[in-house]
């Protein structure tokens, strides 16, 4: 929004300034500032609300250390982050860009399938909240939504890298890119050389029907990905701060891969595809991290505020989402381990109990207590659990920097995977 009022005061009259707004550093620091304000300075305000209205969190079990003491806690805090993304992504972004509609679509589809999921909870008293096949439902439809803009939208394109060798062909002299735009299904796979992977590729047997089956598979794959990151990351949003403080991580690891893949002196350093266009999603990166730093203004332990569904589904979905963008989606194993773990230990647990009641008579657990963060929060003694350590309690403060230290290190992999080939 501004930057079109801006670029029309530099064009039009030479605006003393305006042409400030042209540049992608400027506007994400000014993004990233505005969401910052938003989400601390106005948080309060919308927390003092949810105070007055009495919409507080639920907690289906509470034989957990500390979890009595946050009974009374408001909930419904991704309202503050969804405001905090929304607003300067709007002001600093450009409108125009299919990434960025892209972005402020699943941030606001996202956002309103969590709200729901937060009145029932709230407001009708059903501990259970919006049921599973409803949520399924919203997150394959975005899902097929965002995959079918991605693989027919003429806006959506890219160069591909080429590797120049020397005549002995050992040795990579320059990488280069193709002259032209173009559509491809292509993305980048981290530790091998050629790192451009073609979904075409496993439909090649496919024959004149090529284009529609990539087509449903890469589909197939966005769907799969924005259903399985959020729900992660809404496991994950069970400690004050961990989801919040975790998602900013990747925010940042996200925001970094948008602007060297957008920028083509970069692209080429790296070996990567370059991506036009796409150096709109660094504005809504910066708005994003912005935004998920202020909300631990008052997230952080003792929380005064719970993001509910309304932010953990959102954020998961964001990051999801942002990653197929800028072609990186095969690196969210890596970059959302934490994510992929609290999914893997809920599955695992399911699992194991269902066999061992089957085969035993009795239901056996692995971790103390799933998700995998609660593990932790629960004593080993007496617990049966097939895995018994730690023995005892660790206080919830610790285990969330862990885990924010364990999220830096995957960050710092992830990125370290575009040159480890």
């Amino acid at each position: 929004m501004l930057y079109e009022l801006f670029n029309y005061l530099d064009l039009q009259f030479d605006f003393p300034g305006a042409g400030v707004f042209r540049y992608i550093s400027f506007r994400a620091i000014s993004a990233l500032v505005c969401s910052l304000i938003l989400s601390t300075v106005f948080g309060r305000h919308i927390i003092n609300l949810l105070q007055r209205m009495q919409v507080r969190e639920v907690f289906r079990n509470l034989d957990i250390e500390d979890r009595t003491s946050k009974k009374g806690t408001p909930t419904m805090g991704g309202i503050i982050i969804i405001i905090a993304i929304v607003v300067p992504t709007l002001l600093f972004a450009r409108l125009n860009n299919v990434y960025t509609v892209v972005m402020l679509v699943t941030t606001l589809w996202l956002g309103c399938l969590g709200f729901v999921d937060d009145y029932i909870k709230v407001f009708k008293k059903d501990k259970a909240g919006l049921h599973g096949r409803f949520k399924i439902v919203a997150q394959v439809s975005l899902g097929l939504i965002v995959g079918l803009i991605l693989f027919f939208s003429p806006e959506v394109v890219i160069r591909e890298n080429m590797e120049v060798r020397n005549s002995e062909g050992n040795t990579i002299e320059d990488v280069r890119f193709h002259p032209q735009h173009a559509k491809s299904a292509k993305t980048t796979i981290p530790f091998f050389k050629n790192n451009n992977f073609d979904y075409a590729w496993l439909v090649s047997w496919a024959g004149n029907c090529k284009t529609e089956a990539t087509c449903l598979l890469f589909v197939l794959v966005v769907i799969f990905l924005v259903t399985a990151v959020s729900n992660g990351a809404n496991l994950t949003d069970g400690l004050d701060g961990l989801a919040a403080g975790s998602s900013a991580i990747i925010g940042t690891a996200l925001g970094i891969l948008a602007y060297t893949s957008s920028h083509i002196e970069f692209a080429s350093f790296l070996n990567i595809m370059f991506i036009p266009r796409a150096e709109e999603l660094v504005i809504f990166a910066a708005a994003f991290i912005g935004a998920t730093i202020g909300f631990l203004w008052y997230n952080a332990y003792p929380a005064q505020i719970f993001m509910g569904d309304t932010g953990s589904l959102t954020l998961g979905g964001i990051i999801a989402v942002f990653a197929v963008l800028i072609r990186k989606e095969l690196l969210i194993p890596i970059l959302c381990g934490i994510f992929l773990a609290e999914n893997l230990s809920v599955m695992m647990q399911v699992a194991w109990f269902k066999y061992t009641k089957k085969k035993y008579g009795e239901g056996r657990r692995i971790f103390k207590m799933t998700p995998l963060h609660h593990h932790f929060q629960k004593s080993g003694e007496g617990s049966g659990a097939l895995i018994g350590r730690p023995r005892h309690a660790i206080p919830e403060s610790k285990i969330t920097v862990r885990f924010w230290l364990i999220g830096i290190i995957l960050a710092a992999i992830t990125l370290i995977t575009l040159k480890i080939r």
